[in-house]
């Protein structure tokens, strides 16, 4: 008997593959129903559409999927704005007049 890790092992890809050729199609569709009738371009095959998908991909870095999908947590910055207003109401007095002279000195006084 198999265990769900190993299907998980064998149907990953196959979906991949299926979404890839299903995006593939909604790219070639849309292409040929709605760019060839507003803009002046000719019309492409499944597979240029294919093409132009993954080079989309090179260019804009798209299709991203679940967690390791998403932008990297550079710098060890916290991922919203929440993080910061906790991480800011438990500093000390002394952190807290620390952080706000650092800020002025990077950013400038503006007050």
């Amino acid at each position: 008997m198999r265990t769900p890790s190993g299907r998980r092992r064998f149907f990953f890809p196959l979906f991949m593959v299926l979404a890839l050729l299903a995006v593939s199609f909604a790219v070639y569709w849309l292409w040929n129903n709605v760019l060839v009738a507003v803009v002046a371009v000719k019309p492409v095959t499944y597979w240029q559409a294919v093409g132009l998908l993954i080079l989309s991909r090179i260019l804009l870095g798209g299709f991203k999927f679940g967690q390791f999908g998403g932008r990297p947590n550079l710098g060890g910055r916290p991922d919203g704005p929440q993080n910061w207003r906790e991480k800011l109401r438990h500093m000390s007095d002394e952190d807290r007049q620390k952080f706000r002279s650092e800020w002025k000195k990077r950013c400038g006084d503006r007050s």
